[in-house]
């Protein structure tokens, strides 16, 4: 079961290279088109909202995901991933598409925030999995 859980893993990996080509690629034509110099990317405060919406969803791919996949790890060093526990990842995963969508592409913050929220509840699944192990129940 545990070799399941690794292809939404691999598939959330995916979804950060994606962005950081997306990003670079955006920051590569901005330039050449004259939009702004280099310089604006040194601290973002200048950044068209395009490409700063694309940079505040890679910062985010930082933050919950890196415990997902921490959660990930230790459910794999203890051989005890469940299928719940890849159907969760795999929710995870698609909630992470999901934010990264609405995030990039409109302002909509309230929108965000639900789709967030359905991420979390499957990271908080995989989590109180992992919880429950940690004193002695399956």
């Amino acid at each position: 079961m545990k070799i399941y859980i690794l292809q939404p893993v691999i598939a959330q990996i995916g979804l950060m290279v994606a962005l950081y080509i997306w990003l670079t690629v955006a920051r590569t034509l901005a330039v050449r088109r004259g939009e702004v110099k280099y310089d604006a990317f040194v601290l973002g405060r200048s950044e068209p909202l395009r490409i700063a919406r694309v940079t505040r969803n890679l910062a985010n791919q930082f933050e919950l995901p890196v415990l997902f996949v921490g959660c990930v790890a230790l459910l794999v060093a203890l051989d005890a991933v469940t299928p719940f526990d890849v159907a969760m990842a795999w929710a995870f995963v698609a909630g992470r598409v999901a934010h990264m969508l609405v995030q990039t592409l409109t302002d909509n913050v309230p929108l965000r925030g639900q789709v967030f929220t359905l991420n979390f509840l499957a990271f908080l699944g995989i989590a109180a999995h992992l919880a429950l192990i940690s004193v002695g129940l399956p």
